[in-house]
């Protein structure tokens, strides 16, 4: 006689450990921010191989002036160097830093105009009103040029093709005011048409820095803060502009104060990095 089970067949069980999937990467910056994050180093020697010609026509002729007792004058050619050795960093140790900088140039949108006719004060309120601050001297520096110290944004040879400069310095007539009050008149919107050489934000994906911002050297200088002044002389330049400028990572423009608006300066913002 055949006996049948009314029991249920055992189910085969898996003996494979279930493997959790890793946990998102946390969200640091922004999207419109770049993460700039690594060691600094606060004083750098950098050591120029070759000038710009016109650089260099200059200083033989004020050399040959010197040699017959003349007296050779202002210097009227921008300083700008064409190639630089290898950078030394000179400080006895580097300073970590860790924030986040906006990868364009205000308003921050590709394809437009960046920002310009801006006082360091109205910049700052800008970016303390998107939840953000105007980046420090130091911190421009950084982003720019990497922990590599790299002379120009892009590397150590001076490429006018890489960012928007060099360009042919035009004379303004006269002081502009700053940009709402400037366009609000016809001869002052007349008086940017013949001046402003500005590219639209993003139209040089290969003017970026080894951490991914954009335009840090040429199309307009930048606005920073030098921590440790007083008004009105927080204010410092950074970057470089359109024109014949040194337009490097580490210069600073410090001759005007918060509530200056040149027809060549805009800004971007940082902020903290968790």
């Amino acid at each position: 006689m055949v006996h049948t089970s009314t029991r249920e067949a055992p189910k085969a069980t898996s003996t494979a450990t279930a493997t959790a999937a890793p946990p998102p990467e946390p969200v640091v910056c922004p999207a419109d921010m770049v993460l700039v994050d690594g060691d600094y180093c606060p004083k750098v020697k950098h050591q120029c191989l070759k000038h710009s010609a016109a650089y260099e026509a200059e200083q033989r002729k004020r050399k040959r002036k010197r040699a017959k007792g003349e007296d050779p004058g202002p210097r009227r050619t921008v300083e700008i160097c064409m190639e630089y050795a290898e950078a030394t960093c000179l400080s006895p140790e580097r300073t970590p830093m860790r924030y986040c900088m906006d990868r364009y140039e205000w308003p921050g949108d590709e394809g437009e105009l960046p920002l310009l006719l801006v006082t360091w004060t109205q910049a700052k309120a800008l970016c303390e009103g998107a939840g953000k601050r105007l980046c420090t001297g130091d911190e421009f520096n950084f982003a720019c040029e990497g922990e590599d110290l790299l002379p120009y944004s892009y590397g150590r040879e001076r490429d006018p093709k890489r960012c928007n400069q060099d360009k042919p310095y035009i004379v303004p007539e006269k002081p502009l005011p700053p940009h709402d009050h400037c366009f609000e008149r016809k001869w002052c919107k007349e008086a940017i048409a013949k001046l402003d050489q500005r590219e639209p934000i993003g139209s040089r994906p290969e003017c970026t820095s080894p951490f991914g911002a954009f335009h840090l050297n040429g199309n307009v200088n930048e606005w920073v803060e030098r921590p440790g002044k007083t008004p009105p002389w927080r204010s410092g330049l950074k970057g470089g502009w359109w024109g014949p400028a040194r337009s490097r990572c580490r210069p600073m423009v410090i001759a005007h104060d918060e509530n200056y608006s040149g027809y060549e300066v805009g800004f971007r913002c940082c902020r903290d990095a968790p």
